[in-house]
């Protein structure tokens, strides 16, 4: 029988009891915690292991439990939703031998591998390149991605219907008397609600923050809300809803999807046509011709080429940092100050936080202070 961890477990947790970091610098400090973290990702992993082959032996009965995942959420201390991601995942692994390792040896998390798995049997053929991604990337470029493939491969018709029956919004009272909301709209509606609520939110905080005001983001949202609801809030030239329709060059149907919200039925994108403006974007399914222009102005054809994203997807811009679709500005890889043209090359989506950590990155490297090549 091969040794059991639980004698090196329990020394680990003695050695931790008596952690002092004030004892250590903050680099070392910095070093631990990311040993530590892939120390705790490989335990999750063997946690949920065992507690998988627990639950197959019943275990769980005989410690007066009905069922594994009650057992395993109380062993845990976890939520009963993150107690059956985690048997599941224990399965799931077993079928992708490239998640199983990375996972068991702590390259891994289980919220990881659980995007790889679902989408592995969605979508067969993708658990390498999945893989790859969540290793260089954020548990939310992976989650990203993974949704955008599953979607990717389910009927648009059942999809729509599907979505359109899942539709719903639930209010109640929270212990502060506030009213507490929490809903889910199909994407045709939900996108250019959000878009909407962006928008305003953005402009209410800016405003805000201009004047000194330090409360978070989060409560501006709720005042735009209140301000969409109310009919009162700005105007704004950006868009609700893109609707991407490629038709190919034979004169067929094509296919359809929102820009950050999956597949739609073609029948449906032709309704939304009707009362939309229409921009037409020609490529090869490899690369858009490029469209070069000098000065920090982005023109609105080259604006309509990086909002929609790469070819062949066009699936939106995001963040190219942190991975987020939200607060999206366009930057300068290499800046305008430095000689950097406004090309499509040259420019990335990044999130207000991020730009401002790209900004100081390139003042710190001297790239802003007028020392580098002048513009043409």
């Amino acid at each position: 029988m091969p040794e059991s961890p639980t004698v090196a477990s329990r020394a680990l947790r003695e050695a931790l009891r008596g952690l002092q970091p004030e004892a250590f610098t903050g680099d070392d400090c910095a070093a631990m915690a990311e040993d530590l973290a892939r120390t705790e990702k490989t335990c999750a992993a063997a946690r949920a292991r065992l507690a998988a082959r627990a639950a197959e032996a019943g275990a769980h009965r005989r410690r007066g439990y009905a069922n594994p995942v009650e057992w395993l959420a109380r062993t845990a201390g976890s939520s009963a939703g993150q107690a059956r991601a985690a048997l599941g995942t224990a399965g799931a692994v077993e079928d992708c031998p490239a998640t199983k390792e990375a996972v068991v040896t702590g390259e891994l998390s289980l919220a990881q591998a659980e995007e790889i798995t679902r989408t592995e049997a969605a979508c067969p053929g993708t658990e390498a390149e999945l893989v790859a991604l969540a290793k260089a990337s954020s548990l939310a470029v992976l989650r990203d991605n993974a949704r955008s493939r599953r979607l990717g491969a389910t009927d648009a018709e059942g999809l729509h219907a599907a979505q359109q029956a899942a539709r719903e919004v639930r209010a109640w009272r929270d212990d502060l008397g506030m009213v507490r909301l929490a809903g889910a709209l199909p994407p045709t509606v939900g996108i250019p609600l959000v878009n909407r609520l962006e928008a305003e939110t953005d402009r209410i905080h800016t405003t805000a923050r201009t004047a000194g005001a330090t409360e978070p983001r989060a409560a501006h949202a709720a005042d735009a809300l209140v301000a969409l609801l109310a009919g009162k809030a700005r105007a704004t030239t950006q868009a609700d809803l893109v609707v991407v329709w490629q038709r190919p060059g034979d004169g067929g149907e094509g296919t359809a999807h929102l820009l950050g919200g999956g597949p739609v039925p073609v029948g449906v994108a032709r309704r939304l046509a009707e009362r939309a403006f229409v921009k037409t974007l020609i490529h090869d399914g490899v690369r858009i011709e490029t469209v070069k222009h000098f000065g920090r102005h982005i023109p609105a054809e080259l604006r309509t080429a990086l909002d929609l994203g790469g070819p062949p997807d066009f699936d939106g811009v995001i963040c190219v940092d942190c991975g987020t679709r939200h607060h999206i500005q366009y930057d300068h890889v290499d800046p305008v100050a430095n000689g950097g043209p406004t090309t499509r090359a040259n420019l990335s989506g990044r999130c207000w936080d991020c730009h401002e950590l790209k900004t100081e990155r390139d003042r710190q490297a001297g790239l802003l202070g007028g020392n580098g090549r002048e513009p043409p």
